[in-house]
């Protein structure tokens, strides 16, 4: 976080189970962190390490058998999980966007996105029709999509992918929040499209001061556009730092192993691809040892029976693992 602004967000200890005819699945486990005011947060992981569910689970978005059990979230100071219905609503309207992987999901097949757009406007900003429409028609041009009021009248069907994200990303922007969501929202899209989506979010974040948290499996779009990342494995974070100082000395070994998956090429010959060995483990128990230790070449006997916590290692950069890799020793901190 920015040392010199207070956080828009503060998330503390965070706890989420799913409970299920099985038995309880604890996907997110004591997970803390903090946005900044225009500070751009990536979090990354591999699928099922409990990123997404912990973005759901701050604005209450979860499915019926899915319940935070405990923690605290702060939005400007207010205890998001005290809030009533109604406030939770014009929280998520108005002060938080959510752009989602899939666009098609997310918006209605059977309206257009200029209604789309503008009953959010009218709603949650007290616009008239006219004025509505007119916001609706600068959004969709703000986001790159031309001949901006024809295209209001369009269905989502009528758009490529690329641009039924933009629309999404217009319609996340409408009410100029103070927080962005942004869950995997160029995975589905080709490189080019990709990039000018990243373009596009970099310079809408400088331009309104919104804070933003991009969730990713992709480190190479991180590098590009984060202040900060948060490294997220079996429900809990392991590792966050700056973008540069994570990129320069990642400290979890799980963290090292991602870096060492993304493809490299040397000369005139690529590098084989590197995979991490080994299975994410089962969340059917709140962790008691170290869940990466399973698939970790530097794993002894403490990580076996106890769950490291966070510590500070200097340059705002925290890790929970009981080995340093600076030493190649063991790293014993209470």
């Amino acid at each position: 976080m920015r040392d010199d602004k207070a956080p828009l967000l503060d998330v503390a200890d965070l706890k989420t189970v799913f409970h299920t005819r099985s038995g309880d699945v604890h996907a997110v486990n004591s997970v803390s962190f903090e946005v900044a005011p225009g500070e751009l947060v990536g979090v990354v992981g591999e699928s099922g390490s409990g990123k997404s569910v912990t973005m759901m689970s701050l604005m209450n978005l979860l499915p019926r058998a899915a319940e935070v059990v405990s923690g605290e979230v702060l939005f400007e100071g207010r205890d998001v999980r005290a809030m009533s219905r109604r406030e939770l609503l014009r929280l998520r309207g108005r002060d938080v966007g959510f752009v989602f992987q899939d666009p098609m999901t997310s918006l209605n097949p059977v309206f257009t996105v200029g209604r789309q757009i503008t009953e959010r406007l009218r709603k949650h900003m007290g616009m008239g029709k006219r004025a509505a429409r007119k916001r609706a028609a600068e959004l969709i041009a703000l986001v790159g999509i031309p001949d901006a009021e024809r295209r209001l009248g369009d269905y989502p069907h009528q758009f490529s992918g690329g641009m039924r994200q933009r629309v999404m990303i217009a319609m996340a922007l409408a009410c100029d929040p103070k927080l962005l969501i942004a869950d995997e929202p160029t995975t589905a899209l080709d490189v080019t499209i990709q990039a000018q989506i990243i373009e596009l979010v970099r310079k809408l974040r400088h331009e309104f001061e919104t804070g933003i948290v991009w969730i990713t499996h992709d480190l190479g779009v991180v590098a590009g556009i984060a202040d900060r990342v948060i490294v997220m494995y079996a429900g809990q974070i392991v590792e966050q730092a700056p973008v540069r100082e994570l990129f320069a000395r990642p400290q979890h070994p799980y963290t090292r192993a991602l870096l060492e998956t993304l493809p490299q090429v040397t000369g005139e010959r690529s590098e084989r691809l590197r995979t991490i060995e080994g299975q994410p483990p089962q969340l059917d128990a709140h962790p008691t040892s170290c869940p990466f230790a399973p698939r970790c070449a530097h794993a002894f006997g403490r990580c076996l029976t106890e769950n490291p916590v966070r510590i500070d290692v200097g340059h705002r950069h925290d890790v929970a693992c009981w080995w340093d890799p600076e030493t190649g020793e063991a790293r014993f901190h209470d």
